[in-house]
């Protein structure tokens, strides 16, 4: 059910009005073609493709039938083309707002969904973090493994918090907008309200029809990392030296990246 009959007035009817995309059995050539389509502007947040970008062994894989629309779904995420698209290029909060919005097609509903990712990704790598989003409950409820990802946040549906409709208008810039030509460069959009538990209202940009959310530049609160330094090659070490780091929420990905390179290791991830 929409959550509001203006629909068109918020600029999201491209998905209101629309059934999601399945591929059922004895599926013909033009309907993979089709949800190949589907998944990648859904999954490259609608981000121009070129043919030599095409994941061709993966498409191959999903018109013979061999894998299923989560499979290739998991091969986009996962893919270079995706890292180089928005993993490397944005500071890791953001990084996880959209990979909430491309693959389970909603905004993070709190300040612990982040930081739940932040340190998988930290202890189990980038991959790891990937999986966790498609083998969820929450994905196979939603989507199962032949329906294509699609913006949830618009509509109410079972599970759903009420606070995700709102956020995800701090994500949303319009459907012939793309995840990279948005504004506020990397940064994550959605850092102050997460660390508030608050809401941003949904407000009518200038000389725009539809209805968007502000974005908020306020900082977030202080987080404190606890780690150990990496050892000096070639010299024993004979115990583990601990520091501990207060860093706020929007420089938690550079100074991770940081330690990082530094062979040190995250012990704990904790709000200051």
């Amino acid at each position: 059910m929409a959550i509001t009959e203006a629909a068109s007035r918020l600029g999201t009817s491209a998905f209101s009005e629309m059934s999601p995309i399945e591929l059922r059995p004895n599926q013909s050539r033009e309907d993979a073609e089709a949800i190949i389509r589907a998944v990648y502007r859904q999954v490259l947040g609608n981000d121009h493709l070129m043919a030599s970008d095409r994941l061709v062994s993966a498409e191959s894989l999903l018109r013979e039938g061999y894998i299923s629309v989560r499979d290739f779904v998991r091969n986009v995420a996962k893919s270079e083309l995706y890292k180089q698209k928005f993993f490397y290029p944005n500071y890791h909060p953001r990084v996880i707002e959209l990979n909430f919005k491309h693959l389970l097609g909603r905004a993070p509903y709190d300040e612990s969904e982040i930081v739940e990712h932040l340190d998988r990704y930290q202890n189990e790598g980038f991959e790891a973090d990937i999986d966790s989003y498609i083998d969820s409950a929450e994905y196979a409820e939603s989507f199962g493994d032949s329906i294509v990802p699609y913006y949830r946040g618009f509509s109410t549906q079972k599970g759903q918090k009420t606070v995700g409709f709102t956020r995800m208008f701090q994500l949303y810039r319009g459907y012939a907008n793309s995840d990279r030509a948005q504004g506020n460069g990397k940064r994550s959009r959605l850092t102050y309200e997460l660390a508030c538990n608050t809401s941003t209202p949904v407000q009518r940009e200038p000389q725009m029809a539809a209805l968007v959310g502000t974005t908020s530049t306020a900082r977030g609160k202080l987080y404190r990392l606890v780690v150990t330094q990496a050892g000096v090659a070639g010299m024993p070490q004979t115990r583990r030296s601990l520091s501990e780091y207060l860093v706020s929420y929007e420089q938690l990905s550079p100074t991770l990246q940081k330690l990082n390179k530094r062979g040190s290791k995250i012990i704990s991830l904790t709000p200051a």
